[in-house]
């Protein structure tokens, strides 16, 4: 790609190369913050990691991280990150719980992790792609509430055999 000599205080865009004024803050295609020219590189001096941080939206970067999906193993936790950031979602990996043993390595269930901002855009994405389905996920009942209801079904439990007991006597 060839660029034209800018002058030392102009705004430009890092991704794209557009030239702004000197009252402008973002690149109205790209949505990145403007740099002077003089730290303007070539677009093949960007590495992996920064060519895939460009594709983030920052709209979709705020918040707790939220599960959106389940994968089988890395390859496949890989794959979905992949579609995701396609999208402009930024995402991140778990093992999921009770899988965080070092010896599986690549093997077991992954967890992908999206902030909460970018949850519906990467429910979307997933939806399209058929690799979640529309139903809302099930409950999940607190390991509490579990608990005292089978100590009060205990509790029921021993109450009738006592009665029972009681009554053959």
């Amino acid at each position: 790609m060839a660029r034209r000599r800018l002058a030392a205080d102009e705004l430009v865009c890092p991704s794209c190369g557009r030239s702004y004024p000197q009252g402008e803050r973002f690149c109205a295609t790209c949505k990145l913050p403007l740099v002077y020219s003089d730290h303007v590189r070539e677009v093949t001096d960007v590495s992996e990691s920064h060519e895939r941080a460009r594709k983030i939206k920052p709209q979709l970067t705020e918040g707790k991280l939220v599960k959106v999906a389940y994968a089988r193993n890395q390859a496949e936790a890989e794959f979905i990150q992949g579609m995701l950031l396609e999208e402009g979602v930024p995402s991140m990996l778990r093992r999921s719980a009770g899988f965080d043993v070092p010896d599986f390595l690549a093997a077991g269930p992954r967890d992908v992790l999206v902030p909460e901002t970018g949850v519906a855009t990467a429910r979307q994405v997933l939806l399209e792609g058929e690799l979640i389905s529309d139903e809302p996920p099930s409950r999940v009942v607190a390991p509490g509430r579990l608990l005292v209801g089978l100590l009060v079904a205990l509790a029921i439990g021993v109450l009738v055999v006592w009665l029972a007991s009681r009554v053959v006597h």
